[in-house]
């Protein structure tokens, strides 16, 4: 089993910046070969997939609307995985959660249905 914690969420100002954290705890499962993804999901929307982290972190996923204001990174000695968000906008505001699975492949996982562990979700704010 493999448990995650997010923090950082809060609520900003459109055009400001948070940056969340996710970190992972649990045995069986070391955290440098988990993939990693951030989700959100407004009120009333799906669960969509923000960014994503393969365990070669080379590999990159991020959804067209976050491109170029967001940015996701891991640090595998600290067990956690980063998003850093800038330029944020009132349609940013979601719960955001963190999801990790284990996968043997090296391309980044997108699909929400592929990961096995989630966080309980932190909410991001975004006023305008």
């Amino acid at each position: 089993q493999v448990q995650l914690v997010e923090s950082g969420g809060g609520l900003v100002q459109a055009g400001g910046s948070l940056r969340l954290s996710c970190t992972a705890s649990g045995s069986g499962r070391t955290f440098s070969v988990l993939h990693m993804g951030w989700f959100r999901q407004a009120p009333g929307k799906e669960r969509d997939v923000v960014a994503a982290i393969s365990w070669v972190v080379e590999n990159l996923y991020y959804t067209d609307s976050v491109k170029g204001r967001f940015t996701i990174s891991r640090d595998n000695a600290k067990n956690t995985v980063y998003l850093q968000m800038n330029s944020l906008r009132p349609e940013d505001t979601a719960v955001y959660y963190c999801a990790a699975a284990a996968l043997l492949r090296r391309e980044v996982v997108m699909n929400s249905y592929e990961y096995p562990y989630w966080g309980q979700g932190t909410q991001v704010t975004v006023s305008s």
